[in-house]
């Protein structure tokens, strides 16, 4: 756990009477409480193929089988993981395998899809694969979204009047940010 992302969130949000664990390998699943939908996300860096690519050789890759743990112990309805597309090839798909195959053993339905951030509103292009799980079969093919795009791309650079840049972002114009107008004080909608 960070230490600084744990105190800035302790003093953004009250935090008062909520379990807390500050690593996930001593986690006691008895002494959590219930919970019907688990978020998690397990190091990227021994899948990503920025990092070595190390998998459950890294003892970082292996916190997936904490997830596992816990999702055997507490039995929650859904569950949502987040990690890096580079998940999906790592030892040549044999890494993805084992943990759906693991999910599957758990009694989950799995389904898995590579989104990206932009294609949701955020001004930023961020691959992840997202696995959803599901105890009730009935959810199959209703939990993961279909991003609505207009194929445009969601930032472009425009020429404006008198020489001056304007973003185009979803249908609006935005000043250039760069300095030469005020920023976004001047937004024109």
């Amino acid at each position: 756990m960070d230490t600084y992302a744990d105190k800035n969130y302790r003093l953004l949000f009250d935090t008062e009477g909520e379990w807390y664990c500050n690593d996930a390998r001593t986690i006691e699943p008895e002494r959590m409480p219930d919970f019907d939908l688990l978020c998690a996300g397990f190091p990227c860096q021994a899948f990503s193929i920025a990092g070595k690519r190390e998998g459950f050789a890294d003892a970082r890759g292996t916190l997936f089988f904490e997830i596992a743990r816990i999702l055997e112990a507490k039995r929650p309805s859904y569950f949502i993981l987040e990690n890096v597309p580079g998940l999906l090839s790592h030892d040549k798909g044999r890494t993805f395998c084992t943990i759906l195959s693991t999910l599957s053993e758990l009694g989950y339905h799995v389904e898995w899809k590579v989104l990206n951030s932009k294609d949701f509103g955020v001004p930023q292009a961020r691959k992840r694969v997202y696995i959803v799980g599901y105890l009730d079969f009935r959810c199959a093919g209703k939990v993961l979204p279909e991003p609505e795009t207009n194929g445009a791309a969601l930032v472009q650079i425009r020429a404006g009047s008198q020489g001056k840049e304007f973003t185009v972002q979803k249908d609006k114009l935005y000043p250039d940010i760069t300095g030469r107008r005020n920023g976004w004080k001047d937004r024109i909608i």
